[in-house]
């Protein structure tokens, strides 16, 4: 079994940017620059067949070349129990057909729909017992979060291992836009 999800990769000045924004929050576990990215589509736990056949199906996607920047900060919970904290991104149709079609994928190869609202992210830092009134304030310090327009030519197909010092990402395969 694999743990498998579908994301674009923040390029790296945009990565640099963010990784300056990560402090003053007690209870983060920011995520490294080489983690960050924007997650289209989580698959959970797939045997390797299913990997084998999510692998083509994901080859198989179309879609143009199209520009993203990333915009706004927010927190993922509720104020007794925040998860997250995070970097918003533009909303665009562009993006939205790219998700749609990793779901698309999905679908393809058996697995159950995606009920979650598709909401584009880039994740900056897991919290742990953060005061509500400091993730407030981190997140109205950064809510003007706003990046230069990069260029998304490609996504990914990520495995997600856990390990003492906390989550690696790997790339596993790669997909240009075409």
């Amino acid at each position: 079994m694999i743990r498998l999800f579908a994301a674009i990769a923040v390029p790296d000045p945009v990565a640099e940017a963010l990784v300056a924004r990560q402090q003053g929050l007690a209870g983060a576990r920011w995520r490294p620059q080489e983690s960050l990215h924007i997650t289209l589509r989580f698959f959970a736990e797939l045997a390797e067949p299913v990997a084998d056949e999510l692998d083509l199906a994901l080859g198989a996607i179309r879609v143009s070349p199209f520009d993203s920047a990333l915009e706004g900060a927010g927190a993922f919970g509720d104020e007794a129990h925040t998860r997250a904290v995070w970097a918003g991104v533009a909303d665009s149709e562009p993006l939205r057909r790219l998700a749609a079609k990793c779901e698309t994928a999905a679908r393809k190869v058996g697995l159950a729909a995606e009920h979650r609202v598709f909401r584009p992210h880039v994740t900056l830092a897991y919290l742990k017992h953060s005061a509500p009134e400091r993730v407030g304030a981190w997140v109205q310090e950064n809510n003007l979060l706003k990046s230069p327009s990069f260029r998304v030519d490609r996504f990914g197909l990520y495995s997600s291992w856990q390990g003492p010092d906390g989550t690696r990402y790997d790339l596993e395969r790669d997909y240009p836009l075409l």
